[in-house]
């Protein structure tokens, strides 16, 4: 029996407390689903990106080929490549004349820096943000590379404009084993007195031939390589240059018709 002067609770104040007691959340699923919750953030989550509905969607034209949304530009990181092209030792001095013709195409056409190398005696060409074709660095190593062959950089240039220009390098013993005077004679029909049997091969195919030794090398289109080819191995197998001049007037004939 409690004390008379204890204070006694009336039945609904116990109620209320009991009431008031918090009790524990219950997680539901409902709550861990839902993506618009705001307890989830996009770190939180590894799955799969979300997508809108018109990303899920495929448009299909008439002909039942997918639509895609087009490109965006998008900055690549910047790849700076190098190329390394060796001077031969006879070519220094043309180099060194040559060099204020031989650069600005290089910089102001392809966007290469370009410098030379007295060390390793080597032009090194380099990318930078400016340039914008990819194929600019192999078009001036082909251009560089043309003009360490022996060719003018006049005629070199035409590498840098043009896109089905190639060169052709062959050796006399590739044609015929000569030795002795009868290669310094080969070598001379294919020059001809004062230049002029290389001069009438090089207008008649439009093409430019350079002498190199026994090495021959053609800068031109791919059937006009064949044109000139195709004198030059006659001239080396012993071809009087009469019959060779004779059937470059019926080719440069053909020609002027085709076109």
């Amino acid at each position: 029996m409690p004390a008379p002067t204890a204070l006694q609770r009336q039945p609904e104040e116990t109620t209320d407390d009991a009431e008031n007691v918090p009790l524990p959340m219950e997680v539901e699923d409902d709550l861990l689903i839902n993506p618009t919750s705001s307890t989830l953030t996009e770190t939180d989550s590894p799955a799969a990106p979300t997508t809108s509905e018109n990303d899920t969607e495929m448009h299909i034209d008439e002909e039942g080929r997918p639509l895609f949304a087009p490109a965006k530009n998008t900055d690549t990181p910047l790849k700076v490549e190098t190329r390394k092209i060796p001077i031969p030792p006879h070519r220094l001095t043309p180099l060194k004349a040559s060099w204020p013709k031989l650069y600005p195409p290089l910089v102001t056409h392809l966007k290469l820096q370009i410098r030379m190398n007295l060390k390793t005696r080597c032009i090194e060409l380099r990318t930078s943000k400016h340039t914008t074709s990819p194929s600019a660095l192999q078009t001036g190593a082909d251009f560089v590379k043309a003009f360490t062959l022996g060719f003018d950089v006049d005629d070199a240039v035409a590498l840098l404009r043009l896109d089905d220009l190639y060169i052709e390098t062959f050796e006399i013993k590739d044609v015929k084993t000569l030795g002795g005077e009868h290669l310094g004679r080969a070598i001379g029909r294919i020059a001809g007195k004062d230049g002029k049997m290389k001069f009438a091969i090089e207008n008649a195919s439009k093409t430019r031939v350079v002498l190199a030794d026994q090495k021959i090398h053609i800068l031109g289109g791919f059937r006009n390589i064949h044109i000139a080819r195709e004198a030059i191995v006659s001239l080396i197998l012993g071809s009087p240059p009469s019959k060779v001049y004779g059937n470059l007037r019926t080719v440069a004939a053909r020609m002027k018709e085709r076109f």
